[in-house]
């Protein structure tokens, strides 16, 4: 359907009536333009009737032209069938770890050995791309801690902002308490019910200004709800002085403190040992359930004021021409 968004200019359709009946008209000149000793050669009876044409038509598509400017003005929009848009109203924030543990060597994907932080990539990507109706944010944190996607319903820009991450881009340390602290920040602006957070990390804090229990009971009185995963391998071959020797890659790994972490904000504790229990671990996070909202709609518009305004012009300029040429 059509409609206008700014129905009441229409008011101004008999603005040059009021013009022409409330303004004085212009004075004539009374000095004649040009002196003829005689009339005999003129034909006095096909002037005034080709004149008064012309004004007739000319009126007309003045008329014309000014309505079509009015129509324009008005805004004209085309509206579109109502679009069920699917909202389940949860606020998800993604908290990585990008700590220079996270390019460990100790995953697997597709056969091909990878470093920690690509296999994060490659199963997170997918479960954001599954997240419909959850609007998805992205804390990147190391040393330091900060928001790389604010919370969006744009999960393919968040999912290409977590490919583009890269190690030490937020420093070689871990401040996990810093990350808890930026995501009940971030998700405080954006009041909802339900509030989760999902962070990976390898290792345990040694950095930043507020300590992970310190966050974490503050996240509880936020009603936040905190999914830690524990990134790491039990146990891979390295080279050594004697050859090959196994040893634990995810020593460093704090499992107390976010087994902690996720008890005080009634959440869960996961522990990723490969890229399989990894996508276990998001297909448990993907059976969430929603609060239930009322359902939004959404109707597509475009707007149509160019078409009126461009006839309006295009007659506009066919009157200069046609006063032009008759003058």
């Amino acid at each position: 359907m059509i409609a206008f968004a700014w129905p009441w200019v229409f008011l101004c359709l008999p603005l040059p009536l009021l013009v022409r009946f409330l303004v004085p008209p212009a004075a004539l000149a009374q000095e004649a333009a040009l002196r003829v000793p005689a009339l005999g050669r003129f034909d006095l009876g096909a002037a005034p009737t080709s004149a008064a044409a012309r004004r007739h038509w000319s009126g007309w598509l003045a008329l014309l032209a000014w309505i079509l400017l009015v129509s324009a003005a008005a805004r004209p929009v085309w509206y579109g069938q109502p679009i069920a848009l699917n909202r389940s109203g949860r606020d998800l924030m993604l908290a990585v770890d990008l700590s220079g543990s996270m390019s460990t060597q100790d995953f697997t994907f597709k056969g091909h050995p990878i470093a920690r932080l690509a296999a994060v990539k490659a199963i997170a990507g997918d479960f954001i791309r599954r997240r419909v109706g959850d609007r998805i944010g992205l804390i990147l944190f190391g040393t330091h801690a900060y928001v790389q996607a604010p919370l969006s319903f744009d999960r393919k820009t968040v999912d290409a902002l977590l490919q583009e991450s890269a190690i030490g881009l937020a420093g070689q340390q871990t401040a996990i308490g810093d990350a808890i602290g930026l995501a009940i920040k971030e998700l405080r602006r954006h009041p909802r019910d339900n509030k989760v957070l999902v962070l990976l990390t390898d290792g345990g804090n040694d950095a930043g200004n507020v300590g992970p229990m310190t966050a974490a009971r503050l996240a509880a009185r936020e009603g936040l709800t905190i999914y830690t995963i524990g990134i790491g391998a039990r146990s891979m071959m390295v080279p050594g002085f004697f050859g090959m020797q196994q040893v634990d890659p995810s020593q460093d790994l704090d499992q107390q403190t976010l087994r902690a972490i996720a008890r005080i904000t009634h959440g869960r504790y996961f522990r990723a040992t490969d890229t399989a229990k990894l996508n276990q671990i998001y297909r448990i996070l993907d059976r969430l359930q929603p609060v239930d909202r009322q359902k939004e709609t959404f109707r597509p518009q475009r707007s149509l004021f160019f078409w009126p305004l461009a006839l309006a012009l295009l007659l506009a300029m066919s009157l200069v021409w046609f006063e032009a040429r008759t003058a």
